[in-house]
């Protein structure tokens, strides 16, 4: 956690997000939610990229949409092969967790600081 900071733009990001969720869901805010992103992270510097234009996205739209960015690090329905970024972040099953967890730490503070919640 020391390695990767929270921000004090992230932390705004995420309680700003579970606020409006919050308010989607009890209907107070009639804008629409929307999860929107890959099945599974493998390549976090296209994760990135893909999170700076949705991040454009959220902005032009947020006044009907409220954008979050799917961001899941393994691989939800495979039961053989690779299991994810963060068990085998160098996809050689060398299986090198701790590098996968700071690997995943730092997508989610970089998409954070974008200004776009990840859930």
């Amino acid at each position: 956690m020391r390695e990767v900071p929270r921000t004090l733009t992230a932390t705004r990001v995420v309680m700003g997000a579970r606020n409006a969720i919050h308010a989607i869901l009890n209907g107070s805010d009639d804008r629409l939610l929307v999860v929107v992103g890959p099945c599974s992270i493998h390549d976090p510097a296209a994760a990135v990229d893909y999170a700076e234009r949705l991040a454009g996205l959220r902005e032009q739209l947020a006044d009907r949409l409220e954008i979050v960015m799917r961001v899941y690090f393994e691989k939800p329905r495979t039961t053989v092969g690779w299991k994810g970024l963060i068990n085998d972040p160098d996809l050689d099953n060398s299986f090198d967790i701790n590098k996968g967890l700071r690997l995943a730490r730092n997508v989610l503070s970089a998409v954070n600081n974008l200004g776009l919640p990840a859930g």
